[in-house]
């Protein structure tokens, strides 16, 4: 199993990234993918999940209109595309997948004891 997130780095704020979230080894349509972040001496926090069976998406409340969650299951891969970043979202993003638990998920994705597989991450930095 493989989880491996792309397209972290340094921006400026008002800025905008793409981040990718490559899964292997495992049935990609039985999961939903979470993005997590976690900035430095903060707990790690839930950001957005995505449902791979119909695309249902989820977000942290204060991230929405911001930031954006999509899937291409041809290729296994999700996307977490973040616009006007502000040096408080610096952090290092973290993408997860969980079993799709259907309707409990809503309550489920965003606690991180309840993934399954994990990425390694990568760093997002915000400049002011």
């Amino acid at each position: 199993v493989q989880l491996v997130e792309s397209g972290g780095g340094l921006v400026q704020a008002g800025g905008s990234l793409r981040l990718s979230c490559a899964a292997s080894g495992f049935a990609f349509d039985e999961y939903a993918i979470v993005w997590f972040r976690q900035a430095p001496g903060k707990e790690r926090e839930g950001v957005s999940c995505i449902r791979s069976k119909d695309s249902t998406t989820y977000y942290q409340d204060s991230l929405k209109g911001r930031f954006s969650i999509s899937s291409d299951n041809a290729k296994n891969t999700v996307y977490l595309q973040m616009n006007s970043l502000k040096p408080e979202d610096t952090a290092t993003y973290s993408c997860a997948a969980v079993r799709d638990v259907g309707y409990g998920l809503i309550r489920l994705w965003p606690l991180d004891y309840m993934m399954d597989y994990w990425g390694k991450g990568t760093l997002v930095t915000v400049s002011s």
